[in-house]
């Protein structure tokens, strides 16, 4: 199977980028299966943590099921499992 330069175009921003031979023969020693599918300039975006999304959480008060107080956590409880503190969280180890 002969390899050579491909352009690909990426998800995120839409533009066209270069996927090269030595780029592709990186990915089949690694065991990758599938292209890249954003841009270099996108997936450094995304690995720092600019790529999408806000960059902070959102975060839910709650009642701790084990010393009682109010603390919060960065998910929306069920309801199905307890949800604890930090401290009684550690504790139960």
């Amino acid at each position: 199977m002969s390899m050579g330069d491909r352009t690909l175009t990426c998800r995120d921003c839409g533009d066209s980028f270069v996927f090269t031979t030595r780029e592709q023969e990186f990915y089949r020693s690694k065991g990758f299966e599938n292209e890249p599918t954003r841009c270099p300039s996108c997936r450094a975006a995304r690995k720092s943590g600019q790529g999408g999304g806000s960059g902070s959480r959102e975060m839910t008060q709650v009642t701790c099921a084990g010393c009682g107080q109010t603390t919060e956590v960065p998910f929306k409880p069920t309801g199905v499992r307890p949800v604890y503190c930090r401290a009684c969280y550690n504790s139960r180890g």
